[in-house]
């Protein structure tokens, strides 16, 4: 079938389609909604600690996010506990009996009392996101903050917090923490810093070692009395130093990992868990020999590893593992199974093969089959940015590392098809080529990384070739092929928490038989992001992130016509001379003769990942796949 974005022309679209499924009229009037039911539902864990003998495990994008406890001893999820605000809890600590909760996406500190089971919002903040969070042992919590990068202390007893300022003034994320007695370390980022932080006097010192500066993030952390240990991205390796000494250290290479998520200082081992390979590693503090240990979930990210009782356990999606160190037996808990609640999240994509809708999210996607009215999880190690169907083959583009899956129905799961390497790792768009047989993927770099990328895959021969830099100095973000040619639409942000070098989203051609760059233009003046392409009869139409829809003549080589059509721009899709797109709360219907624009549909309000919102459609022309608030709905055309 078709892929997302290209022009929907039916005739050419039947020729994709598997028989069965190029058939069927619209019978309800056009712009009918009918709603198919939460959109995707999922357990996305974004860290835990331990009270007593319960591990509370906090939740990533659900309305509301939520805390379970999972008591050990009973081995069943026993409550839950709302956090009302933000996008997701991405960290955790635990002071006593209290566990401390950070909301992201709206910088919230809450502290669950497990004495009580009482939830109470003790601070809130001005900055937006909330990395990490750590106990120091006079019972105070430092939280790791940005943008900018800075660290803010919450003191429990008079329930005040203190800005402890910007920790490396230009750096936008502050992303690990941990205190002792006298010293808070944190963790920077997109060029890597490891700052000691004099609690007495405020005075900054910078530890990490010589050999790590040209690194990307310190990602994790954790420290013992004598040593400190970090995750550093993005080449797989992990640090460990001494407190008292740190000119004496070991960095540690985990071979194949490009991260190493969690990190934990574990009686006489320093535990490590890498990604993509989703392994458990341990080396010896004293010094010795890498152990893998056993990969728990394949592919799969821990997003913390804890100590109890002797043991560790690492917290995945909805999961955690055990290892012991006695019986060096690693065992792996579904949590959903114990009884932690499922819920749904803010979907990330949208796209439908005409008999199925998939729905992408944390660690996957749901299907929904639209003949049967069912709802099936499609687990992948990930987030699913984009996808397309081409025959009967479903490709869907991965965040992290900017992977390219493959997924045929019936299948229970998908097949990593490529990697797209490079520093890349935020898929944005797919887009297949008739002429030459090739998909093509856009992707922006990691954070703090130069030049986002266009990736070539030829499912007929196996062919993996990635372009980086092919628009210079931005991220291909929108793609639509025609005849031969791959057309770009593109977002001057490079990688996140790098200041644009550019001031101009650009529209450009790459020919994918000479593989070069052919032109580009700047269509919108000041535009930010071109979200959505398509081609249709010799024009190329396109809609930017501020909602400006426009008309580029290939053959006259101008910019035509313009049109605004909403607040944000989306996904485009052209059926039967209408270009439809969504800022999330309508969908517009463009007539491409007239350029008029009308609202096909209003008051979706759909709760979109990172306010960035998505169009389906149907391949036979049919209808679109929106989202109203967390359900998915079919919108008939």
């Amino acid at each position: 079938m078709i892929p997302r974005r290209r022009v929907l022309q039916l005739a050419a679209a039947a020729t994709l389609l598997p028989p069965a499924a190029a058939h069927a009229a619209p019978t309800a009037p056009r712009g009918t909604v009918t709603d198919l039911g939460p959109a995707s539902v999922t357990t996305p864990l974004g860290n835990a600690d331990f009270a007593g003998s319960v591990l509370y495990a906090g939740t990533r994008g659900l309305a509301p996010n939520v805390v379970g406890s999972y008591d050990l001893a009973q081995d069943e999820v026993t409550a839950h506990f709302d956090i009302p605000t933000g996008i997701g809890i991405w960290a955790m600590c635990a002071v006593g009996t209290d566990i401390y909760i950070a909301a992201h996406g709206q910088s919230d500190l809450y502290r669950l009392d497990t004495v009580t089971s009482q939830v109470t919002k003790v601070g809130s903040y001005p900055w937006p996101y909330i990395w990490n969070i750590a106990s120091s042992p006079d019972g105070k919590v430092y939280l790791a903050i940005s943008d900018p990068g800075r660290v803010v202390e919450y003191d429990p007893a008079t329930g005040t917090s203190r800005d402890l300022g910007e920790i490396v003034p230009g750096e936008a994320y502050a992303r690990s923490v941990a205190a002792d007695e006298t010293t808070v370390y944190v963790g920077i980022g997109p060029r890597a810093h490891l700052i000691a932080i004099d609690r007495a006097t405020g005075a900054k010192t910078e530890i990490l070692p010589a050999e790590l500066a040209a690194r990307d993030f310190v990602a994790s952390m954790h420290i013992s009395d004598t040593h400190l240990a970090a995750g550093i991205s993005s080449n797989g390796e992990a640090l460990l130093l001494s407190k008292a000494t740190p000119a004496e250290h070991r960095v540690i290479a985990a071979a194949g990992e490009k991260y190493i998520t969690s990190v934990l200082l574990h009686e006489d081992h320093l535990y490590f868990a890498g990604r993509p390979s989703g392994m458990l590693y341990r080396t010896p503090i004293a010094g010795g020999d890498v152990e893998p240990l056993g990969v728990p979930q394949p592919e799969a990210a821990t997003h913390r590893l804890l100590s109890h009782d002797g043991k560790v356990y690492g917290v995945q999606d909805g999961a955690v593992f055990v290892f012991d160190p006695a019986t060096h037996t690693l065992d792996f808990v579904n949590l959903v199974q114990r009884g932690f609640k499922a819920a749904p999240e803010q979907p990330m994509s949208v796209h439908s093969d005409g008999k199925r809708v998939y729905v992408g999210g944390k660690g996957g996607a749901d299907i929904h089959d639209l003949a049967a009215g069912t709802r099936s999880r499609l687990g992948i190690p990930g987030e699913p940015k984009t996808a397309l169907t081409v025959k009967d083959t479903t490709y869907l583009g991965v965040y992290t590392q900017g992977l390219l899956y493959a997924h045929r129905p019936g299948e229970e799961s998908a097949k990593l098809l490529g990697k797209t390497g490079n520093q890349q790792d935020r898929p944005r768009d797919l887009a297949y080529d008739h002429a030459t047989e090739l998909i093509a993927m856009s992707t922006q770099p990691e954070p703090g990384q130069l030049n986002g990328a266009l990736t070539l895959h030829s499912p007929r021969t196996g062919e993996w070739t990635t372009y980086r830099g092919v628009v210079p100095r931005q991220s291909p973000y929108a793609v639509v092929c025609h005849a031969g040619v791959a057309y770009l639409g593109t977002n001057i942000q490079e990688g996140l928490g790098l200041p644009p070098a550019t001031t101009t989203a650009r529209l450009a051609a790459f020919d994918l038989r000479r593989r070069k760059l052919l032109w580009q233009i700047e269509p919108v003046a000041g535009a930010v992001v071109i979200p959505g392409l398509a081609f249709f009869c010799g024009s190329l139409y396109g809609i930017t992130s501020s909602g400006w829809v426009f008309q580029y003549d290939a053959g006259r080589r101008r910019v035509t016509r313009t049109v605004r059509a909403g607040t944000k721009g989306s996904d485009m899709h052209v059926v039967d001379g209408i270009a439809y797109s969504t800022d999330g709360n309508s969908v517009y219907a463009i007539d491409l003769e007239s350029f008029t624009v009308t609202a096909l549909v209003s008051d979706l309000a759909g709760e979109w990942f990172g306010g960035e919102p998505k169009l389906g459609v149907d391949p036979r022309g049919a209808a679109l796949f929106a989202v109203k608030a967390r359900n998915l709905v079919r919108i008939q055309l």
